[in-house]
């Protein structure tokens, strides 16, 4: 049998970003706008801060979220950042992080919802999803610096591809695991569809979903090196020039100063979906009653109370 034959994906791949850079430059201008404003705004406000303010911001929410022992290794973690004359490209980089991230989210989270809600959207999004968490990084940049350019909006918008399924896939996951009582009894209370996302399903399925956002941050950070070499900045091109002159001692601080940001980031994230560690308890059908009626109305059942009528054609 003849093997001798060559699949053309890369140059339909190819051709349909020539295809956009002809006739959608405008959308490009666009994402490039918008994302350059939300990256510019977060950088100016980080930096803004005096550098005493903002790592107390960080041992406090520490303090706040954990406990006093990770406060106090936040706060030597910090000092061995600054000690490795990283702190401004840590900064940088956690500008660029967060921006990614904020980004993913707002985009993300809808459509695990819609694909929690709807099959259809689930089955088109799975393909598309594992597309996006198997394709190496560094194919990512080769569009995003065809399109977009050098610089940081590049490798903020590749960072946002390559860190967006796991958001999408927990939060679809989260809502779907959700109780089918504790969706029964919401739309038994009269919610619509809106209100039984926001006060049932939502805060159920919000340890699911918070493990979506840590493992967002996660990849965020692990796009930091490879962004790099587009132009994003940060800690990133500490390793890279590091990597490029053999410098052992540069690539070293820079990937320490990467590792320390890392755990900080990682253990406050996880602290809002469970308390120190602690698993979130299953909501119990009396939490949700008093989650779903206003303070001082009469529960269904009491002496004097009006059955919504739902749950009068469910009896």
């Amino acid at each position: 049998m003849d093997m001798d034959f060559k699949l053309p994906f890369g140059s339909w791949a190819e051709a349909a970003v020539l295809f956009l850079l002809d006739h959608a430059q405008w959308l490009f201008d666009g994402i490039d706008a918008v994302i350059g404003a939300v990256a510019d705004g977060v950088q100016g406000a980080l930096t803004s801060l005096p550098g005493t303010a903002l790592a107390a911001l960080i041992v406090l929410v520490g303090l706040w979220r954990i406990g006093w022992r990770f406060a106090l290794f936040a706060l030597a973690s910090l000092l061995v950042v600054v000690g490795l004359g990283m702190w401004p490209q840590m900064v940088d980089t956690l500008a660029l992080v967060l921006t990614s991230t904020a980004v993913a989210l707002v985009v993300g989270i809808p459509l695990g919802i819609l694909a929690a809600r709807h099959d259809r959207v689930q089955a088109v999004l799975r393909p598309a999803l594992d597309l996006m968490q198997t394709m190496p990084a560094f194919v990512y940049l080769i569009p995003a610096a065809m399109l977009f350019g050098l610089g940081r909006v590049p490798g903020t918008i590749a960072t946002i591809i390559f860190s967006m399924p796991p958001v999408v896939r927990l939060t679809s996951l989260g809502i779907r695991q959700v109780p089918h009582e504790l969706v029964e009894a919401g739309l038994a209370f009269g919610c619509t569809p809106t209100q039984l996302l926001r006060r049932v399903q939502f805060p159920t399925a919000l340890p699911s979903i918070m493990a979506g956002i840590n493992q967002t941050i996660m990849l965020s950070l692990s796009m930091v090196v490879i962004a790099s070499m587009i132009g994003a900045g940060g800690l990133g091109n500490e390793v890279l020039s590091g990597i490029q002159r053999l410098d052992i001692a540069q690539g070293f601080n820079g990937g320490l100063a990467v590792v320390i940001l890392a755990v900080l980031l990682d253990r406050i994230t996880q602290s809002f979906g469970s308390r120190a560690g602690a698993p979130t308890p299953r909501p119990s059908l009396s939490a949700l009653r008093a989650r779903l009626l206003p303070a001082g109305a009469p529960q269904p059942g009491e002496a004097g109370s009006v059955r919504p009528e739902g749950a009068q054609q469910a009896g």
